[in-house]
């Protein structure tokens, strides 16, 4: 993948506008709105179980997040998703915290089985414990790791056949067949709540608009990794509040062409 083909997707996202269908945290709401409004994108914020559906339909893309659960919205979660596959609306499900308790497990199982997911995007502990295996992790926040993240994340997408991202200190995608690793990013994005949430709908921003979802996701990560610099670097010593704000600011200030020019990823070939 050329680095000038990343440019040119963040470009679509500003000049298509998707419409980005948030089923997702009441910790996040707000943040996550205002990072896609900054992006590019158009949010919408509909999870109740009468409307789920229709307004599935009619996104671009649609993100399934279960940071804070309930069962009516589980319920509006598998009518959206399933809305969104008869009408080739791509599905970003997140499942935060999986692992944590039987319900949180149990039901990103459930989303997984009923819907067919375009993209799903976690942490490595949550990521293990969708395909079965025992990470650790701690309320909705991932342990370490304690394997191979890269072999995992393919691993996962043979078994959930989906494009599977998983974000860490270094971040991987993969679709099981071809794979790589981005490097862009800040630690302090750690320290300041619904990150993870906000990245997970970026993905599903430019999913709405680049087909081929190895290629959006990517781009997706090396953006939100590019902006997360330019802002941490905008608020040294400053703290978490003060970059927050100023992430969001980059999103929006964020070019192609510094895209292009800083991205950092590479293609895996099973030699890392």
């Amino acid at each position: 993948m050329e680095n000038n083909r990343l440019g040119q997707i963040l470009e679509k996202v500003r000049e298509v506008n998707p419409l980005v269908h948030n089923i997702t945290n009441v910790v996040v709401t707000n943040f996550t709105a205002n990072g896609l409004l900054a992006l590019g994108a158009s949010p919408v914020m509909a999870n109740a179980i009468e409307e789920a559906a229709d307004m599935a339909k009619i996104a671009s893309s649609l993100v399934l997040n279960i940071g804070t659960l309930n069962a009516q919205t589980v319920e509006a979660m598998i009518a959206a998703g399933k809305a969104a596959n008869v009408h080739g609306v791509p599905v970003i499900f997140d499942p935060v915290g999986a692992g944590a308790t039987p319900y949180r497990t149990e039901t990103a199982h459930r989303v997984m089985k009923e819907v067919k997911v375009a993209v799903i995007r976690g942490n490595a502990a949550e990521i293990a414990n969708v395909v079965g295996e025992k990470w650790e992790i701690k309320g909705v926040d991932g342990g370490m790791a304690k394997g191979n993240i890269t072999e995992l994340a393919i691993q996962a997408a043979e078994i959930l056949q989906c494009v599977v991202v998983i974000t860490g200190k270094e971040d991987v995608v993969t679709d099981g067949t071809t794979t790589y690793i981005i490097s862009n990013g800040h630690p302090i994005l750690t320290k300041v709540t619904g990150t993870g949430c906000l990245l997970t709908s970026v993905i599903g921003a430019f999913a709405g608009v680049e087909k081929d979802l190895i290629q959006a996701s990517v781009a997706a990560l090396t953006c939100y990794g590019v902006a997360a610099e330019k802002a941490a670097n905008q608020t040294a010593e400053l703290g978490p509040g003060s970059f927050q704000i100023e992430f969001l600011n980059q999103l929006s200030l964020v070019s192609p062409e510094e895209l292009d020019v800083h991205a950092s990823f590479k293609k895996w070939n099973g030699g890392l």
